[in-house]
């Protein structure tokens, strides 16, 4: 049995372990030189938007992406320029919402191109799509790097608020997106008025504020049925909850938002309430529950307030 190796098989193997070294630092290099230039890319788009506000809820079926979509809708006709960045990844929900449903994802250079809705500008996994029932059985690591890439190479343009509607929980999506955008304004937290919905929504409190991400309030939907016949509103779900989880954990209070057949109507038509129903009643709740956000992105400089300070509304 041979113990020892001799010089020369020792010089050998000394030799190799230096070239593996060398072949290690040398992927380290390059693999820190791209992390710095995708840094880069990421931080000069961002730059040019001065507001971001992500929606989020720890329940699914709250009416999260109806709350982004018709808050992107008061902020377009109000004048600014807003974009929408759905990160549903497995539900994208945005495109159906707006009637762009066929749109697909068109590129120009190393740019993405958004697609346009009047003077919105969208991005939503849902352009990548070859039909409407394809499914994505993505890992975690794929979805990051598609949100990624949605922020660093989409071409944004000049914004005055990016609005990006998250998926439920806290999960991949709503992670990346906290941790990529390190200038959050701030989220809006969704929730409907019965306990088993408000349960998870204070999860979603508490991840924000691990995250320091500030919570700008919450919105209570679906308190109470309006009649499409007489308009009057009706109690048919357990009520308060959302107001509760503002009072309980010290935060603002957007205030409420009744379910209304007309905002479905709207949603699966690809027509936003607040444009189509602009002069409703249940229109002139919601502009009162986004009315503290557009003073947010109305002030003068990005980030001007991290935490937005709002009145109560009334609920209804």
């Amino acid at each position: 049995m041979k113990l020892k190796s001799s010089g020369l098989e020792m010089l050998e193997t000394c030799s190799t372990c230096q070239q593996k070294e060398h072949s290690a630092a040398t992927r380290r290099a390059n693999k820190s030189e791209k992390e710095n230039r995708e840094q880069q890319r990421l931080q000069s788009r961002l730059c040019r938007i001065k507001h971001k506000i992500i929606v989020l809820s720890g329940k699914g079926g709250v009416g999260k992406s109806m709350v982004a979509v018709n808050l992107a809708i008061s902020l377009a006709r109000s004048g600014k320029r807003v974009g929408v960045l759905d990160v549903d990844i497995h539900g994208p929900s945005i495109p159906t919402m707006l009637g762009l449903e066929n749109e697909k994802l068109h590129g120009d250079g190393n740019d993405l191109l958004p697609i346009s809705y009047g003077n919105l500008m969208v991005m939503s996994i849902g352009f990548v799509l070859n039909n409407h029932d394809e499914a994505l059985i993505w890992r975690g690591p794929r979805k990051i790097a598609a949100i990624k890439q949605f922020l660093a190479d989409v071409a944004w343009g000049d914004l005055d608020c990016l609005v990006v509607d998250s998926p439920p929980g806290t999960g991949d999506e709503v992670l990346s997106v906290c941790q990529l955008i390190d200038n959050l304004d701030g989220a809006i937290l969704v929730t409907t008025p019965q306990k088993i919905a408000a349960i998870d929504v204070r999860k979603t409190v508490t991840f924000c504020r691990r995250l320091q991400v500030p919570i700008l309030g919450v919105v209570e939907n679906m308190n109470g049925f309006v009649c499409p016949k007489c308009g009057e509103i009706t109690s048919i779900l357990p009520e308060g909850e959302g107001r509760k989880i503002a009072q309980d954990m010290e935060i603002p209070f957007l205030g409420s938002i009744p379910i209304d057949p007309d905002i479905a109507w709207a949603g699966d038509r690809g027509s936003p309430f607040l444009e189509q129903f602009a002069d409703s009643r249940t229109a002139e709740i919601m502009n009162r529950v986004v009315a503290p956000l557009l003073s947010l992105i109305s002030a003068k400089g990005p980030n001007r307030s991290k935490r937005l300070a709002v009145e109560s509304a009334s609920s209804v």
